[in-house]
């Protein structure tokens, strides 16, 4: 009896964080999604707000290592890409895409990408 417990114990032990990692954001969501524009961003940051948006459109061109020229198609906006994003398919200026992030800045503000997703 108490060979089969530590057994079931040790079994769950082992397979709880796979079940855990499986779906890393937890929710899976596939409805509508509330987006921000660029001119929206651009027109209601100052210099105490970070708000988080979502925008989607595409990353037209390089800066450096980790920061692009972002346009949602009308408009364009800086973004840093956060180091531990992971994409299983290369990315180029026309795919589109859906960014998570925080906006970060008042007079120049960027776009701090949390999450990529490929549309």
């Amino acid at each position: 009896m108490i060979k089969t417990t530590v057994y079931a114990i040790t079994a769950a032990m082992i397979i709880m964080p796979t079940v855990a990692l499986a779906n890393p954001n937890g929710v899976s969501y596939s409805g509508p999604i509330q987006t921000t524009t660029v001119n929206e961003v651009l027109e209601q940051t100052n210099l105490f707000s970070e708000q988080n948006v979502i925008i989607e459109g595409k990353l037209v061109r390089q800066i450096s290592a980790d920061t692009y020229v972002f346009s949602d198609g009308k408009n364009e906006i800086n973004v840093e890409v956060d180091d531990d994003i992971r994409l299983e398919q290369a990315i180029t200026p026309n795919t589109r895409l859906r960014v998570y992030g925080e906006v970060e800045g008042s007079t120049n503000p960027e776009i701090e990408i949390d999450k990529i997703q490929v549309l």
